[in-house]
């Protein structure tokens, strides 16, 4: 649990290399021990160590003790006003995170049932819905014509980058499309991209992807800039309701602040 203890054992006592430093020293995060893995065995048995440390601590250990005396149910608090973004926030416990990707994510699932024969739980989700709203406030007319027709999104993206027709695009095609979609509407930088489109994809590989998804999208780019140009100059960012979200670091004379913003 000692990020410099375990620096110490795989750094100087195993002499794997260092990938990263941080203003703390040598990194052991996450990206850090997935790539050193494949070096040694000990990294990943670290990762596999922290997920289980987090579900248990996060989970089996906390989740018991936030049962009502009086229900016998667990009860959440829902927020509004906690998430710069505006999103509602789960407290006490967050049940916005409840693990699902993993094997032992789902057993914690299991956990989770209805009161009664007379309940269910529902869950519900929208599609594609950052997606729609980027094609709404944009106005791109491809990822527009994209929604209107009912199309596949990630697939119909792919097709528009790698330059193939959709009953060409393979499954692979659509997870890098899925994952550019995505990292576009998050500020994913062409580094992050690459380390999201999985191993053996190289830098130059990352920005002609985004390059490329940008040529295809041009609506979509020229507004992500406007976004970008209109909240360095005021300051902030507005939604179509009028709810602002402000950002001093513009006004920064650190260009990592800035950036960040």
């Amino acid at each position: 649990d000692s990020p410099m203890q375990l620096s110490k054992v795989l750094f100087d006592d195993l002499g794997l290399r260092c990938v990263k430093r941080t203003k703390t020293g040598r990194s052991t995060d996450a990206e850090v021990l997935e790539e050193l893995a494949a070096e040694h065995p000990l990294p990943a048995r670290i990762v596999e160590y922290r997920q289980l440390a987090k579900l248990k601590n996060t989970y089996a250990d906390a989740l018991p003790q936030a049962v009502s005396k009086v229900t016998g149910r667990i009860h959440t608090t829902l927020k509004q006003d906690v998430a710069a973004t505006g999103r509602l926030s789960s407290h006490d416990p967050n049940l916005q995170n409840i693990p699902v990707r993993t094997d032992r994510g789902k057993e914690i699932r299991k956990a989770f049932v209805p009161a009664d024969d007379k309940h269910v739980l529902l869950s519900a989700d929208y599609s594609q819905i950052e997606l729609r709203i980027a094609a709404g406030l944009s106005g791109d007319p491809k990822l527009v014509h994209i929604f209107q027709h009912g199309e596949d999104v990630h697939a119909a993206t792919a097709a528009q980058v790698f330059g193939v027709p959709q009953d060409k695009v393979d499954h692979e095609m659509r997870r890098r499309a899925k994952v550019i979609n995505f990292g576009i509407l998050y500020g994913m930088g062409v580094n992050a991209l690459r380390g999201n489109l999985g191993s053996g994809v190289s830098r130059d590989e990352a920005a002609t992807f985004l390059a490329d998804y940008f040529k295809a999208f041009q609506g979509l780019q020229s507004y992500i800039e406007k976004v970008k140009a209109d909240a360095s100059r005021l300051g902030y960012t507005e939604t179509l309701y009028g709810r602002r979200r402000y950002f001093p670091e513009f006004a920064s004379s650190l260009p990592g602040l800035r950036a960040q913003a």
